[in-house]
């Protein structure tokens, strides 16, 4: 066998092969056998036909096309790897010559990783916001345990800011009540903005008893993103009162005996909040800046396939589990769908791009993944999707879906290997030292979701590339000339 190389583009090749008749040899003996078993020929009991009555009897012609289509599969393979290829999807197969008893040539067009030169990351530089933690900012945590323990007194007056009302809840869409419009019993605080546009204006003022409508542009269910008009029914109006911050609430609300000690906790808590966070943030502005260094291309159809999938498990998926359409969410985004499409291409973009620079930091930087890293890995991807480490476990295996989480892994580990080699600084100007643990758990994350954005950029990028290039081979494009 021969075979030759054509780079079409810098994401694209034409393999061309040349293959001599006697090796065929062993799919012609294998395509007599599968057509001697399918056939019946008067006198001759079924598997013992002469292969030259089959000829006479069906055609050299069948023959031929069943040995061709069961050792392309190993041709092609065989010039992938001869040309030390990284092929993505499958192959657009032609045949372009078939002699009898002398040769068969084929083309084999097909997507492949690109060459990617890695930059030198050194030299990256990031700004993230500060890890400190402010007076205000403990007061602002207090104050939201205070919220928590919070008690109410049901009063006899008209209703205010930071009252909590029960209402019944009336949604009507050009005079019709909607089948999912009717809430009853709903206690909501004014003020707090969780429930209805418009809502506060309406209750405020109202005793229990008291009635009003207003208009609302609904958010979920079946009328979403239209204009409804709200009856609601106030039934009864409380007070909030809030504990005063002092021993005896640091006694009620913590492990805590002084309200000094859970003021010092809270900073604590704070700090180290915001540390993860900043931590995380360094990954991402860190990789947005290995991504732009590096000159990735990325393959035409390898690139349609994930914007449509993506769009795919918005649709089919998350917004199907909220009872909305595209064009409601669309409407509730305030974009076209033109803004939308051109969102979602430049995030599938990102997402290739991500997991191809990660992937070649692996292989250059020889980065191997241990059972116990893939372990913690697959406790926090269980945790995350709410099923037990068992079950995710089974259905990661059942799936064939472990080379996709040992994917992951590595190009966390590539991330994490990239950011401790950047430097990053707060908005003081402060180098800022990451801490390794908070590294691990923000890599797995951005692995994972790098392409889930780069969770659901690698995740859905990652996974798309991953289950493209594993097994490929020529299926159902063959065509004869």
């Amino acid at each position: 066998m021969k075979s030759a190389v054509e780079n079409l583009n810098p994401t694209r090749v034409r393999l061309t092969v040349e293959v001599p008749f006697e090796e065929l040899k062993d799919s012609l003996d294998a395509a007599y056998k599968k057509i001697n078993e399918q056939v019946t020929v008067p006198g001759f009991r079924k598997g013992k036909i002469p292969n030259r009555l089959i000829d006479q009897r069906f055609g050299r012609g069948a023959v031929l096309e069943e040995a061709v289509n069961d050792a392309l599969p190993k041709f092609y393979q065989s010039a992938v790897e001869e040309g030390e290829l990284n092929p993505l999807g499958q192959p657009e197969v032609d045949i372009t010559d078939l002699k009898d008893n002398e040769l068969l040539t084929f083309t084999a067009e097909v997507d492949v990783r690109p060459e990617i030169e890695i930059p030198d990351y050194s030299t990256i530089e990031v700004e993230v916001d500060t890890a400190e933690v402010s007076d205000e900012d403990v007061d602002e945590a207090v104050e939201q345990l205070r919220e928590r323990f919070a008690t109410t007194t049901v009063v006899e007056r008209p209703a205010a800011e930071g009252d909590v009302v029960k209402v019944d809840l009336e949604a009507r869409v050009d005079g019709e009540v909607l089948e999912d419009g009717v809430a009853q019993g709903v206690d909501y605080t004014i003020g707090s903005g969780e429930l209805l546009d418009g809502i506060d204006d309406a209750v405020t003022g109202l005793e229990a008893g008291g009635s009003t409508t207003f208009t609302s542009e609904l958010k979920g269910g079946s009328g979403a993103g239209q204009e409804a008009e709200i009856k609601v029914d106030v039934a009864t109006v409380s007070s909030r009162e809030l504990p005063e911050a002092d021993d005896e609430f640091a006694e009620q609300a913590s492990e805590f005996d002084t309200i000094a000690e859970l003021r010092e906790d809270s900073r604590k808590r704070l700090v180290e909040s915001k540390q993860q966070t900043q931590a995380t943030e360094a990954q991402e502005k860190v990789l947005d800046a290995l991504i732009e260094m590096a000159e990735v291309p990325v393959p035409e159809k390898l690139l349609e396939d994930e914007i449509s999938s993506r769009k795919h498990n918005l649709v089919n998926h998350q917004l199907g589990q909220m009872g909305l359409d595209l064009a409601s969410y669309l409407q509730m985004q305030d974009k076209s769908e033109e803004d939308f499409d051109a969102e979602l291409k430049e995030q599938a973009e990102k997402g290739i791009r991500t997991q191809f620079v990660l992937d070649e930091l692996v292989n250059t930087e020889k980065l191997n993944v241990s059972q116990e890293e893939l372990t913690e890995h697959l406790m926090r991807r269980a945790q995350s999707s709410g099923m037990s480490p068992d079950q995710f476990a089974q259905a990661v295996v059942e799936g064939g879906q472990v080379p996709m989480l040992v994917g992951e892994v590595a190009r966390g580990k590539a991330l994490a290997l990239v950011v401790e080699s950047a430097t990053v600084k707060d908005t003081n100007g402060e180098v800022v030292q990451l801490e390794d643990e908070d590294e691990e758990a923000g890599e797995g994350e951005e692995a994972a979701s790098a392409d889930e954005s780069a969770a659901e950029a690698a995740a859905d990028g990652e996974a798309t590339a991953d289950s493209e290039s594993e097994g490929d081979k020529p299926a159902g494009d063959d065509k004869q000339s």
